[in-house]
């Protein structure tokens, strides 16, 4: 079956009513890796109709973000949809989605929403919320996947989507990582040879930390503040590099089991800003 490409949402709501059975919708911004076609893989187990959305959201990026330079390979994004079986991809332009400036937005709870990304990139999820609100009000989709890569992201939106009682499920990816470990990610294609080289330290830095903490660490704060350290002394600039709860970001008591428990980091290597996470 070929790829059918909405453009409008009027399109897109009538290419929804149409389909049989449940429908999963993996919202995405393009320039699409093996991470997105996972995703794409494990929307078709979760329903018979897969819908996948590539829309560039300007209301999500700071005044000094790369909204401008984000890489967009739309022609390639498609023929990777087709080839994973994807049925419909919405992508709509940016005047169809906001036809007028945009006056009403998702507030996520600042106690989730306003720490670590939160407070690095200050509105941030204001814009994923509201854009990913308007994505589900479009499609209707009864699955929605995220990768857990933007694993802030996942907990913000599942949060969402239970307290405005949104009769939708959310999946999380688990992340799909190069043989070097580094997680992929659109924002990969920034790095340099030499930065592309050493970006998997990132990933063996927080396999240290996990493994420090299943080994009986519980100075938390120290750990935290030693792994962010050696990362600087490598040449990176560290935003934060931090151990918390997976349910609600909180920091663990010095007292926990050690179970339960993620840490996450993002980190600049020359001008990129990496991300990256692991469940302990």
């Amino acid at each position: 079956m070929s790829l059918l490409i909405h453009k409008s949402i009027g399109s897109m709501r009538a290419a929804r009513m149409g389909c049989e059975g449940e429908v999963a919708l993996v919202p995405t911004m393009g320039n699409l890796h093996d991470g997105h076609i996972a995703l794409m893989r494990a929307a078709a187990k979760e329903a018979p109709n897969v819908i996948a959305s590539i829309f560039v959201n300007r209301i999500q990026f700071g005044p000094t973000e790369d909204f401008d330079r984000y890489p967009r390979t739309f022609e390639a994004d498609c023929e990777k949809l087709e080839a994973a079986g994807v049925e419909h991809v919405f992508a709509p332009l940016e005047n169809e989605m906001y036809p007028q400036p945009q006056q009403y937005f998702v507030e996520p709870a600042a106690n989730l929403a306003g720490v670590l990304e939160g407070a690095s990139r200050p509105g941030h999820f204001r814009g994923v919320a509201t854009v990913v609100l308007k994505l589900f009000n479009i499609v209707q989709p009864d699955v929605a996947l995220f990768g857990k890569k933007d694993y802030q992201q996942w907990l913000v939106l599942q949060h969402m989507v239970r307290e405005l009682s949104l009769p939708i499920r959310i999946v999380g990816g688990e992340i799909v990582r190069a043989t070097d470990g580094l997680a992929l990610s659109s924002r990969n294609g920034y790095l340099s040879v030499p930065e592309r080289s050493e970006a998997p330290r990132l990933h063996r830095m927080l396999c240290a930390v996990r493994d420090a903490v299943r080994g009986g660490r519980r100075d938390f704060a120290a750990l935290q503040a030693e792994a962010a350290d050696s990362l600087n002394r490598s040449g990176w600039n560290v935003d934060y590099l931090c151990i918390r709860r997976r349910e609600d970001l909180t920091a663990p008591a010095d007292n926990s089991d050690g179970t339960g428990l993620v840490v996450l980091a993002a980190a600049r290597l020359g001008n990129t800003r990496l991300i990256d996470n692991l469940e302990i």
